[in-house]
């Protein structure tokens, strides 16, 4: 049923426990592992370290640019603590603000856009139609935005795979670079224990990172992006149907056509 009033609830930060909890988790259970083992500090060697870590940075690097190494830094850390708006709520939101146009015309919705900040192209549709822009500019304006949106998304994802990529790859040269130490030394035996560990332990850091760290991240992005474009195509969707001064009830079944079956609503069901 739709409410006389519209009430907003507005999207939410939150911190994002499966992710935390999943790293954690795994790294917990091979940190336990090696524990248990009764040597954990033979699995520390800077030089292994040093090529892999060190490397797989600056391979990856050579495929981007410093810019966009930063900006998949900064959306791996944002999948912890991030906006949440679920489809539905983002569905029910947009035809409350559709009604409450309906009722009392554009303009009325200028008191509400200060509540929208946490949604930045929400708010940005919204005031383009307060102020009167036609409904083809904002449309495009908007779709232009969404797109830049989705392509800085799978830039960020691209990296982390690429990334996931290296990563064993450094590896296997560290592991090619400590059998040549020990093949070269082997009239000396004291060398030939650190390079096999420098053999080992670089393959060990390459598994560690693309499989613990750059591809969850990498899904963990893709998920959230999927989901960011699905909102904001509702968005857009229900911006455009109230600068047309369409009837929400149009509305409704537009947004539930990209709603799954269990998510659709039942906004103007018993009105």
């Amino acid at each position: 049923m739709a409410d006389d009033q519209v009430q907003v609830t507005p999207a939410t930060r939150t911190f994002d426990l499966a992710t935390v909890l999943g790293l954690l988790g795994a790294f917990a259970l091979i940190g336990t592992a090696i524990f248990l083992g009764g040597s954990p500090g033979s699995f520390i060697n800077a030089q292994s370290l040093l090529i892999v870590f060190g490397g797989t940075f600056a391979v990856t690097t050579v495929c981007f640019s410093f810019a966009e190494m930063l900006r998949t830094i900064m959306a791996a850390l944002g999948s912890v603590i991030r906006t949440v708006r679920k489809p539905k709520d983002a569905a029910l939101q947009m035809l409350q603000i559709s009604l409450e146009a309906r009722r009392n015309g554009v303009l009325a919705l200028q008191g509400m856009t200060d509540n929208l900040e946490a949604e930045p192209f929400l708010h940005k549709g919204k005031s383009m139609i307060v102020d009167g822009s036609p409904v083809n500019e904002v449309s495009s304006i908007l779709q232009r935005d969404l797109q830049a949106s989705i392509q800085r998304n799978e830039k960020s994802v691209n990296v982390l795979k690429r990334a996931a990529e290296f990563s064993p790859a450094m590896g296997l040269i560290g592991t090619l670079i400590g059998l040549v130490q020990m093949l070269g030394n082997l009239d000396d035996p004291s060398t030939i224990g650190p390079s096999m560990a420098v053999a080992l332990l670089t393959t060990f850091y390459g598994a560690l990172l693309a499989n613990l760290i750059f591809l969850p991240l990498a899904a963990k992005l893709e998920t959230n992006s999927i989901l960011e474009e699905t909102i904001s195509s509702m968005y857009l969707l229900g911006v455009s149907s109230v600068g047309r001064q369409e009837n929400p009830r149009r509305l409704e079944m537009l947004l539930n056509s990209s709603l799954s079956p269990s998510d659709r609503v039942r906004f103007f069901d018993n009105n």
